[in-house]
């Protein structure tokens, strides 16, 4: 399984790259705008210094809603770094904007998808990555993890190559049933993938070899 870390914030993509375990960064326009973020050089500036910082895929979601607009956006984006993907909602332009990225060679995220039959089109579509929001279907009593498995099951069905890219991670349990169900990636706050760390028999057992060490040198 990859990790992604969801965040425009450079001090937590590096924390979580020096971690040793980031595959890549997943960003949207509210994250730019929490981090004060504004305007459209400003915004691709802070792109590239996302992509100085990880190896690879870099995930930047255009604005437009039109083919049109998302076919000049997403090119705009492809050139500020080889790392970026372009991310592209899940409605009827983007669909086809992703398959004419998928034609050029342009990787891309399909987001905000909450179906199977919305996988199924990205897929058929030639999605790099798919991205269901299991924690915003929980938000409103649908269950998120039923979907993420859903829609691993579907691919491997047919072969698709387009990536489960499990996203709207709320907590470390979430991110174990992603592992479990299949989900080939997962984009999630830092403090899902840091709470990975942390069990209360790890911290008492350290603290019994701390104590037994000291003991032993008094």
């Amino acid at each position: 399984m990859k990790f992604f870390i969801d965040t425009a914030n450079l001090t937590e993509i590096k924390e979580a790259y020096d971690l040793g375990v980031l595959d890549g960064v997943t960003t949207n326009p509210s994250l730019m705008a929490k981090e004060g973020i504004r305007g459209d050089e400003n915004v691709r500036n802070h792109y590239k210094a996302i992509c100085d910082i990880v190896d690879d895929k870099v995930s930047a979601e255009v604005i437009a809603t039109d083919f049109e607009g998302i076919v000049k956006e997403g090119k705009e984006l492809a050139k500020i770094d080889d790392k970026i993907v372009v991310k592209v909602p899940m409605i009827k332009d983007g669909i086809k904007a992703i398959k004419y990225f998928s034609s050029e060679g342009i990787r891309t995220n399909c987001t905000l998808v909450f179906s199977a039959g919305q996988a199924i089109l990205a897929a058929k579509a030639g999605a790099s990555y798919l991205s269901p929001f299991i924690g915003r279907l929980d938000d409103i009593a649908f269950d998120g993890l039923d979907l993420i498995g859903q829609i691993v099951h579907i691919y491997q069905n047919y072969g698709f190559e387009t990536e489960v890219l499990a996203a709207s991670i709320r907590h470390t349990m979430h991110l174990i049933k992603c592992a479990e169900l299949g989900a080939d990636v997962v984009t999630c706050p830092l403090k899902v993938i840091t709470g990975l760390l942390n069990h209360p028999l790890t911290d008492k057992g350290l603290a019994q070899f701390l104590a037994d060490h000291a003991k032993a040198n008094s």
